[in-house]
C-alpha cells in the first residue's frame, strides 16, 4: 500500500547483514522499506501487511526464496515480487519465475537497473482501487466518496478516504490506533488522531462506518 508521504510500500528480504542496508539506503528515497533477513519471517509480514513490491533473495535461512514466493502464491498473494540472487543460470531463472517471480536479477546488479526494473513492476501491477460496500453505503477510494443507496453522495478529505481504505483493505481485521497511526499519518503525531478521524467519517456517513473494538481498536463496518 502506497503510505502517506506518497512512497511505495516495498518488503525486502535479503540475509546478508551488509547487502541488505545498502539496498534499503539505496531504495529508500523513493520506496518505504521493510528488511526482513529469513523466510519465515519475511512469510508472516507478507501474509499480514500490504505490500507495493517485494525483493526476495533466494538463498535464506529457515525458508528459501524459491519456497517464500511458492507459499505465497499459494495464498493468494499476488504482490509483485523480484529475485534478486548471486545464481544466475538460465535453469535458476526458470525456476525463480515458474515458481511465481515476475522478475529476476543477478547479483552483481546495478542500483539504476535495479529501481526502473521496480517501477516497472509497481506501475504494471497496480490496479486501480475498487469500489467497497459497507453497509447501505459504497465508498469509492479513487474519486474519495461514499454514496447511499439511497443516491446521496458525501465527499472525504484525502486522509478520511486514506483511513477507511486502510479498514477496508481486511474488513475481518480489527486495526489498533498505533497500526493505523504508523501507516498513514506522521510520526509526531498521537494515537488520540485516529479517534479524530473514526468521528469525522461517522459524522459524514453513518455510525456503523467504523466498528470500536473496545481495548483494541478499530474495524470496518457492515461489509456484504
Amino acid at each position: 500500500m502506497t503510505t502517506a508521504d506518497g512512497r511505495p510500500s516495498l518488503l525486502l528480504v535479503e540475509d546478508d547483514v551488509v547487502l541488505g542496508p545498502l539496498i534499503a539506503e539505496l531504495l529508500e528515497p523513493d520506496y518505504r522499506i521493510r528488511l526482513a533477513t529469513n523466510g519465515q519471517d519475511s512469510l508472516h509480514l507478507a501474509l499480514t501487511q500490504t505490500w507495493d513490491a517485494m525483493v526476495i533473495d533466494r538463498g535464506l535461512p529457515l525458508m528459501d526464496g524459491i519456497a517464500l514466493i511458492t507459499a505465497l502464491r499459494s495464498k493468494g498473494v499476488s504482490t509483485p515480487i523480484l529475485i534478486l540472487t548471486a545464481l544466475g543460470a538460465t535453469d535458476e531463472k526458470v525456476r525463480g519465475l515458474d515458481a511465481g517471480a515476475n522478475d529476476y536479477m543477478t547479483k552483481p546488479f546495478d542500483a539504476g537497473e535495479l529501481a526502473a526494473r521496480l517501477r516497472a513492476l509497481t506501475r504494471t501491477f497496480n490496479p486501480a482501487p475498487a469500489s467497497v460496500g459497507i453497509g447501505d453505503w459504497e465508498f469509492d477510494p479513487a474519486s474519495r466518496s461514499v454514496r447511499s443507496i439511497y443516491g446521496q453522495l458525501v465527499s472525504l478529505t484525502a486522509k478520511e478516504a486514506e483511513l477507511l481504505a486502510a479498514l477496508a483493505t481486511e474488513p475481518g481485521r480489527v486495526f489498533t490506533r498505533e497500526e493505523l497511526l504508523g501507516e498513514h499519518f506522521q510520526a509526531a503525531d498521537q494515537p488520540g488522531l485516529i479517534d479524530t478521524y473514526v468521528h469525522h467519517l461517522r459524522r459524514k456517513i453513518s455510525k456503523s462506518v467504523v466498528r470500536t473494538v473496545h481495548g483494541v481498536g478499530y474495524q470496518i463496518g457492515d461489509v456484504p
